[in-house]
């Protein structure tokens, strides 16, 4: 029997499931009572994949709810199954044919099934992103003042939202601490982490928040993940320039912060980022090169349970 692949087109109200290769397609809405249902139908499918697209979060529910199940789900990003349904022809755009396109994508691409992050490292993640969000709008509020009258109200105003935003950062930040002291692997592991020279706390609990992955895979599916792996440009007599493309954009950013403080501070990568530059490499490129390295090393750190070492990085 041909194995069984879903597709799950997921909006605020709706569900739309398709099935392949038998055809099925029907709708639900996105009640908890209708989400156990759909699962327990789908749990007797025994597909091989259930494929959902990142929807900004209307999709956690039921992954999480499928996850529970243990009926394998994969978490993919739109703009993959975008491209797909155009190579396949498919240019017309619906909830039934996003449903029947997710499905194709699953089952003639081998998609494997991808873990769920657990509630707490959800929570984790939220409090990070939010500290994200406070730390950019402190920017685009000092951007502000800077442009307001000397003095004024205006200028009062900004001045107390950038003190108030401020201490709210700080709040975030107490709460990630005392998030992470109470589950003592994330405990282990932001130790492990700030081991290396060049990542901070921020650096740090962005990975244990937004790259759960991190020491399950190994340095090539993890340098893809984040987006930092070099993706060829080649074509017949043409050598092109190879650039990182896609990935974790959180994340990548915040390596990126830590390899600039890396290449100056930390002895292995500030020797591997000198070598780079003297051998003619751009300092862009250079960068990104410590970004892959200094990824590749905390992946293998977590993975087998050791701080850091200069002698074997």
């Amino acid at each position: 029997m041909e194995p069984i692949s879903v597709g799950i087109d997921v909006s605020k109200r709706e569900l739309v499931i398709a099935v392949e290769p038998t055809g099925e397609r029907w709708t639900s809405d996105t009640t908890v009572p209708a989400i156990n249902a759909v699962v327990e139908r789908l749990r007797s499918l025994r597909p091989r994949i259930i494929v959902v697209e990142a929807t900004g979060g209307y999709e956690r529910a039921l992954v999480a709810a499928l996850a529970a199940a243990d009926v394998p789900v994969a978490v993919v990003n739109p703009r993959q199954t975008r491209a797909f349904a155009q190579a396949i022809g498919r240019t017309a755009k619906t909830d039934a044919i996003d449903a029947t396109v997710l499905a194709a994508f699953g089952g003639r691409l081998d998609v494997e099934a991808r873990p769920v992050a657990d509630d707490a490292t959800q929570a984790l993640a939220a409090l990070v992103a939010r500290r994200r969000q406070l730390v950019e709008m402190i920017g685009m509020e000092r951007a502000r003042l800077e442009h307001a009258p000397s003095t004024g109200p205006i200028t009062r105003e900004l001045r107390r939202h950038i003190r108030w935003l401020e201490r709210r950062v700080a709040d975030v930040d107490d709460d990630i601490g005392t998030s992470i002291a109470a589950h003592p692997i994330w405990r282990v592991k932001e130790e492990l982490l700030r081991s290396v020279p060049g990542i901070g706390p921020t650096t740090a609990r962005t990975l244990l928040a937004e790259l759960p992955e991190l020491g399950r895979l190994d340095r090539r599916r993890i340098a893809a993940l984040v987006g930092v792996a070099p993706v060829n440009c080649d074509s017949g007599q043409f050598r092109g320039q190879r650039h990182i493309w896609g990935g974790r954009a959180s994340v990548r950013t915040a390596l990126y912060m830590a390899a600039l403080v890396a290449s100056r501070y930390n002895p292995v990568l500030r020797v591997f980022y000198q070598r780079l530059r003297a051998a003619g490499k751009p300092g862009k490129v250079a960068l990104v090169a410590v970004m892959r390295k200094l990824l590749t090393t905390l992946n293998a750190m977590i993975k087998h349970d050791t701080p850091w070492n200069p002698a074997t990085s």
